[in-house]
């Protein structure tokens, strides 16, 4: 007969449900795979995959029960790092958009908006666009498998029953936000500086002949001008999302040593 004792029970319990903790966290909050359209049962199926495969390797565990008060605390900690390291590379993607947004406003397409599933917002067209060329670009790069590779390295760096520090990382991951988002700032601005020069170009036009009707052409130009700089700048865009990716599977990586 088979008998299975509450130690074995509890270990077992231990060695899945912690590593599926942060794994699933990650998976609810990282770019791709925690969008809204995804179905949870899937979200939960591939946590649960990856924590077949990775849980095996982590080694021995700390001796303490699942649902006693230092085992949830455990697993509290497993969330906010998976958590954590999901923001971080969804950081990212954020920039992108808010380049698009900041593109999009100064060639006059603010008003062009339809709803984001993702963020349950209205989101502009041109943020859109560019997001879904991220996206394709992450996984042509296979930046999907880096993420779980830099997830499944954080158990190493950040072991399971290792208290958090709380302010270090967070802070960390305070200052990439203020760093990536300063990359798209820097990506957008050849284009607002150029919409620029043409909208105070239209304006001097409009000074020395006024019977031209700047109003009614203004927008058309500013349009074909942005499109024209988008269309120029796409071969550049690719490597510099390329970049941006690689820096935040790298600070994924800081992120997890600095929680610990």
């Amino acid at each position: 007969m088979f008998t299975v004792t509450y130690a074995q029970l509890n270990a077992w319990l231990t060695a899945f449900l912690w590593p599926f903790v942060r794994i699933a966290a990650l998976v609810a909050t990282g770019p791709i795979v925690g969008h809204t359209a995804i179905p949870a049962r899937v979200k939960i199926a591939l946590a649960a995959f990856v924590t077949l495969i990775v849980a095996p390797t982590l080694g021995p565990l700390p001796q303490v029960t699942v649902f006693s008060s230092a085992g949830v605390w455990i697993m509290v900690n497993q969330f906010l790092i998976g958590a954590a390291l999901g923001l971080t590379m969804q950081l990212v993607f954020a920039a992108i958009e808010m380049t698009g947004a900041l593109v999009g406003l100064q060639m006059g397409l603010g008003f062009a908006t339809f709803f984001d599933p993702g963020s349950n917002t209205s989101a502009e067209v041109l943020a859109r666009y560019l997001n879904a060329i991220a996206i394709l670009a992450f996984l042509a790069f296979d930046g999907h498998l880096q993420m779980v590779s830099a997830l499944v390295a954080s158990f190493q760096s950040v072991p399971i029953g290792a208290g958090l520090l709380g302010a270090t990382g967070f802070r960390t991951l305070v200052l990439w936000g203020n760093a990536i988002f300063s990359a798209g700032l820097l990506l957008a601005l050849p284009v607002v500086i150029a919409l620029l020069i043409a909208n105070l170009s239209l304006g001097i036009l409009n000074r020395a002949a006024p019977q031209i009707g700047v109003f009614q052409i203004g927008f058309s130009v500013t349009l074909l001008v942005g499109l024209l700089l988008i269309q120029l700048m796409l071969p550049n865009m690719i490597p510099f999302f390329a970049r941006l990716f690689d820096m935040g599977i790298d600070q994924m990586g800081r992120v997890a040593t600095a929680l610990h």
